[in-house]
């Protein structure tokens, strides 16, 4: 198996700290994305929106979708539980994973995409909304702050995929020049801690 991968972008960047975590050694193709090589022909028969990274496994079935997966691999390989473990553990990893892909990941995404033209080539920017969706992000590194303030990890006591989403957008949003504030003592902690994990350089 392999995934398509582009070492740039934070989404693939997910999904390669999701494998490291779990020891999953994998063949990587990179993809230019910038240059296009993902709207192929070839590409878009691998998933139909030209959006990577995309799993192909080995009889040619391809899973796109970062959280699709993270998912397929910690069905294969459930230890260490990075979806939770008990019931009450993947209720609130699914919860935070959510907000966090929501409220903070996609609004970085949007900021990005918006403001820089990056992708001028492809989509309409439009430069108010790329304002407003970093104004988004910006507040809700605030309900993080809080979070944090009672919660060694994003979820709960535990490492998971809602860390990495976290560091993925926190990193990214450096791009757009959104970064974390002096006053934000609990997620400088958590960053400190999730950053100094080998995963952190997948």
């Amino acid at each position: 198996m392999k995934i398509y991968d582009t070492k740039t972008a934070p989404t693939p960047r997910r999904v390669r700290m999701f494998l490291a975590e779990k020891g999953i050694d994998m063949d990587y193709v990179q993809v230019d994305i910038q240059g296009g090589e993902n709207l192929s022909k070839e590409m878009r028969a691998k998933n139909p929106i030209g959006k990577v990274p995309i799993l192909e496994l080995d009889d040619g079935t391809c899973i796109s979708e970062s959280d699709a997966i993270c998912t397929y691999f910690e069905a294969l390989q459930p230890e260490p539980f990075l979806f939770g473990e008990t019931a009450l553990e993947k209720g609130q990893v699914m919860m935070w994973q959510r907000q966090v892909e929501f409220c903070l990941f996609m609004q970085i995404g949007m900021c990005f995409q918006h403001s820089t033209g990056y992708f001028k080539d492809r989509m309409n920017p439009v430069p108010e909304y790329g304002k407003e969706a970093g104004i988004n992000a910006s507040k809700f590194l605030s309900v993080l702050e809080r979070r944090l303030g009672e919660s060694e990890f994003i979820a709960g006591d535990k490492f998971s995929i809602a860390d990495i989403t976290t560091l993925c957008a926190i990193d990214f949003a450096r791009v757009v020049k959104i970064k974390l504030s002096d006053e934000q003592v609990n997620l400088a902690r958590w960053y400190e801690q999730i950053n100094a994990r080998k995963s952190a350089r997948a």
